[in-house]
């Protein structure tokens, strides 16, 4: 009986693999990349180290963006509300009367008598 044949498989053509990090790129401006390597030779390291320190340290650095609070079109009107019925309220509030006093009552008037505070639909569980 005669040998089979032995059968090499092909090489794997093409740049062989650097790493394993998956590569990124991105278009800057003349002047950032002229910073970013700036800062690299101040650090000693090669531009592409120091795009990822910089990112580092920007995202270490940085809080995520508040999201502003959206309020439903009757709270909305009920917050325009407050500050025109506050300056009604000043002006035909008791001048004798104490400071705490008066701002006692300016927050009972805007919120409305306990009774009916209850039943507001625009305030669950208040």
């Amino acid at each position: 009986m005669k040998k089979s044949i032995k059968v090499t498989p092909k090489k794997r053509r093409g740049r062989p693999a650097t790493g394993r990090d998956p590569h990124i790129t991105s278009r800057m401006p003349a002047t950032l990349i002229a910073e970013v390597e700036a800062w690299a030779t101040a650090n000693e390291t090669g531009r592409s180290e120091a795009i990822r320190r910089l990112i580092e340290i920007g995202l270490s650095k940085s809080e995520p963006p508040k999201q502003p609070k959206v309020l439903t079109t009757a709270k909305q009107s009920a917050a325009r509300a407050v500050e025109p019925a506050g300056n009604a309220i000043d002006k035909r509030s008791d001048q004798d009367a104490s400071d705490d006093e008066r701002k006692v009552r300016k927050r009972k008037l805007i919120q409305g008598p306990s009774v009916f505070r209850d039943a507001r639909k625009d305030r669950p569980g208040k």
